[in-house]
């Protein structure tokens, strides 16, 4: 007798580097939907690495976000900056096995060595500079005067893996990006590297995102196949965009939910706008809860979804 397969374990992962908006209100009900319709769990994870970005108080105001969604969670969130050991640990694993190195060279340094940007996300490719150049993170910056941050060393070829939604896919990261950061020269742990090791540590079975992030998964693929970890299904939903075709940015304060909370917006108008687009039979109110017994991934559109002017007034102007 064949047995079922565990309940899925998914996970919300906001970052307080700006507002939430509609597009992140969407991907985060579907991760939701996703895993709860099947009796599973969602956990949620603060990834507030990146010092140089996170705004102070932020992180309330995303909490208060899905609250007023309607979202929940499972246990307490896991903040990332509170505890980097695993990610010390990781990044040394990966030292002392020589799948990665110590670099140098800054942002500046990069892009006036590398050549143009790539094109669909505007990240530059590493060329190299310090591959093999230095034995260690301490002679690096004792030669150099420089801190030393550490790369991964990405090896050539295509990356294979399967989209639960799109099915096979490849991406080239020595191609497209080259030898990445998995810690930077300040001393924070990059976003690739995290993301591997806190999906492990908190038993992430799968990872519902938006499809903007598709080609990091080849990167962490990388890193879970170099650091013995589990690899998730992974399932990329398509963006919101504006009516010129954009994504939604965090900087765009009138699609920001802050701003609808701030202005009496029903949150059952943004989840029920956000289950139509999704393929979900919905009436024009709804809460998450309520579409749980009858919600199917499989009807999901994989086309971006548009947010033209007059749906963002419909919501705007939606009172409970």
């Amino acid at each position: 007798m064949s047995s079922s397969p565990p309940p899925p374990v998914g996970r919300l992962a906001p970052s307080p580097t700006g507002l939430l908006h509609l597009g992140h209100a969407r991907s985060f009900l579907l991760a939701w939907w996703h895993s709860r319709a099947r009796g599973g769990r969602i956990l949620l994870r603060i990834e507030d690495l990146d010092a140089g970005r996170v705004r102070p108080g932020l992180t309330r105001e995303l909490l208060a976000d899905l609250a007023w969604l309607g979202l929940d969670w499972d246990g307490e969130p896991l903040v990332q900056s509170r505890d980097t050991a695993a990610l010390r640990a990781a990044a040394d694993e990966l030292l002392l096995r020589g799948l990665a190195y110590p670099c140098t060279c800054s942002r500046r340094d990069v892009e006036l060595a590398a050549s143009a940007p790539h094109p669909e996300d505007g990240e530059t490719r590493y060329p190299g500079t310090c591959r093999g150049r230095y034995a260690s993170v301490a002679a690096a910056e004792r030669e150099s005067g420089r801190p030393a941050g550490v790369r991964f060393r990405v090896p050539d070829g295509k990356v294979l893996w399967r989209d639960e939604l799109r099915g096979l896919s490849r991406h080239d990261p020595a191609r497209e990006v080259g030898d990445f950061l998995v810690a930077r020269r300040d001393g924070a742990y990059a976003y690739q590297l995290a993301v591997v090791v806190d999906d492990a540590r908190q038993g992430v079975t799968e990872v519902l995102r938006g499809d903007d992030l598709a080609p990091s998964t080849a990167r962490q693929l990388l890193l879970q196949r170099a650091l013995g970890l589990p690899h998730p299904r992974w399932l990329h939903v398509p963006l919101v965009v504006d009516e010129d075709g954009r994504r939604l940015a965090k900087r765009h304060g009138d699609v920001a939910l802050a701003s609808l909370r701030a202005e009496g917006t029903d949150p059952r108008a943004v989840v029920a706008w956000a289950a139509r687009t999704a393929g979900q039979s919905a009436p024009d109110r709804l809460t998450p809860a309520e579409l749980l017994p009858r919600f199917d991934l499989a009807r999901l559109p994989l086309s971006p979804v548009p947010l033209a002017a007059a749906t963002l007034a419909q919501l705007r102007a939606a009172r409970p």
